[in-house]
């Protein structure tokens, strides 16, 4: 799908896809897992000794933290802000409560029915998140628990190439499950993307797209799905509401100048509902949207499907 040449690993509860030239793939590969580790390390709610774990158990305390995590969660926060809070970090006690406390692996098939009335599952505001810079310290309030998230895993596709490409001074793509980045040299026609709903499986028939620099990511309802009392649910949480965001859109990609802003836009978009094309359409941003029934909306200048 990708080309030239391109091996796979798992990471971050996904896989990890690295894509260069054959002579420089595994020097990339190793500057690519190296990130990815730094990521992990740092930003994982799933592991109990990581930086933000930390910042979630320390009770409303300051907690010094690596500066990759202060970066996180500055990207995190600004996603934020640009979207109004559609995208938004301080949901991690809204997916606690859904069933999402583990590696998704690890989530039973289905758990406790949720409660009819939810409000009670509303995120607290992301405003209400401080740093400071010069400590490299993060204190999130009491009761407010972050959940990085999508941000973080495209904030790892972004860094890992660059660095990749650094090193090896040539092209690099990586790709961490639907959120891919590239860096250095282009293939003549660009990197070649398959487009489909689950990133394990094939690419639907002429929805191939050439990326030349920046980013694509798409968000999907159609995996990482469980159930509670029997109801499905996903791991895309509206903050407005704290539970999964309502299915207009089983699908969106989007392209952008970094893999964080595709990613930021992909799950607003899902969030967004209806509004999603329109809010997406405003800001010139490539994008393709797929509903549950399989209908396509494509806004941006996405193209149209490739006919044999």
């Amino acid at each position: 799908m990708f080309g030239p040449l391109s091996t796979s690993f798992p990471a971050l509860g996904t896989t990890a896809v690295v894509v260069a030239d054959p002579d420089d793939l595994d020097a990339a590969v190793l500057a690519v897992g190296s990130e990815l580790d730094d990521i992990d390390r740092t930003c994982s709610r799933f592991r109990a000794d990581s930086d933000v774990s930390r910042v979630n158990d320390a009770g409303g305390a300051w907690t010094t933290v690596d500066r990759l995590l202060v970066e996180a969660v500055e990207v995190a926060l600004r996603a934020a802000s640009i979207t109004g809070g559609l995208v938004d970090p301080t949901v991690g006690e809204s997916m606690l409560r859904i069933g999402y406390d583990r590696d998704f692996a690890e989530i039973p098939f289905d758990g406790p029915a949720l409660p009819a009335e939810a409000s009670w599952l509303v995120a607290p505001s992301w405003r209400l998140v401080e740093i400071r810079h010069g400590r490299s310290q993060i204190r999130a309030p009491r009761g407010i628990r972050l959940d990085l998230g999508s941000t973080a895993k495209a904030l790892a596709a972004d860094r890992a190439v660059t660095r990749a490409a650094d090193v090896v001074g040539s092209g690099v793509l990586v790709s961490l499950g639907g959120d891919i980045a590239v860096a250095g040299g282009v293939p003549e026609g660009g990197w070649l993307v398959g487009i489909a709903d689950d990133h394990h499986g094939d690419p639907e028939p002429g929805e191939t797209v050439g990326i030349f620099s920046g980013g694509l990511a798409t968000s999907s309802t159609t995996v990482r799905r469980w159930a509670r009392g029997g109801r499905p649910v996903h791991h895309i949480v509206d903050p407005r509401t704290g539970l999964p965001a309502r299915e207009v859109w089983r699908t969106v990609s989007v392209t952008a100048g970094s893999c964080v802003d595709a990613n930021t836009a992909s799950t607003a978009a899902i969030v967004l509902g209806e509004d999603a094309p329109a809010w997406l359409a405003a800001r010139s941003l490539p994008a393709r949207l797929v509903r549950p029934d399989g209908d396509i909306t494509r806004v941006g200048g996405w193209p149209e499907r490739a006919v044999a």
